[in-house]
């Protein structure tokens, strides 16, 4: 079988998402070849991971071609871990409440100020 460079190849994505909606857009951009980094929360993950029931294999299928990485956010270590990310990212994407990517110091003006891109 012969190897095809996919549309997204070269692409980084850092993500801030839970649930469905969030997942499902990195997933589709990881099947198009982008890097995805999910950005999540300590110390015990997405909270999706913790799904029994039906919802046991949510985390496995709605997160596969992804890295991840755990950090808290909230604190200033943390966050300026992910601010050098970001710095190297093409896209960010989030599913959060509004506002609540400006209250933790990542909405778009701070964002942008980092990286215009």
């Amino acid at each position: 079988m012969e190897s095809v460079d996919l549309p997204l190849a070269g692409v980084r994505v850092v993500e801030f998402v839970h649930m469905i909606m969030g997942p499902s857009c990195g997933l589709i951009l990881g099947d198009l070849g982008a890097e995805v980094i999910k950005i999540e929360p300590l110390p015990q993950g997405d909270n999706t991971r913790r799904l029994t029931g039906t919802g046991i294999g949510f985390f496995l299928s709605y997160n596969r071609n992804k890295k991840s990485f755990g950090v808290d956010l909230k604190s200033a270590v943390g966050r300026d871990i992910v601010l050098e990310l970001i710095k190297t990212a093409d896209i960010v994407t989030e599913n959060f409440r509004p506002g609540a990517m400006e209250k933790l110091g990542f909405g778009f003006a701070a964002l942008k100020a980092i990286n215009p891109g």
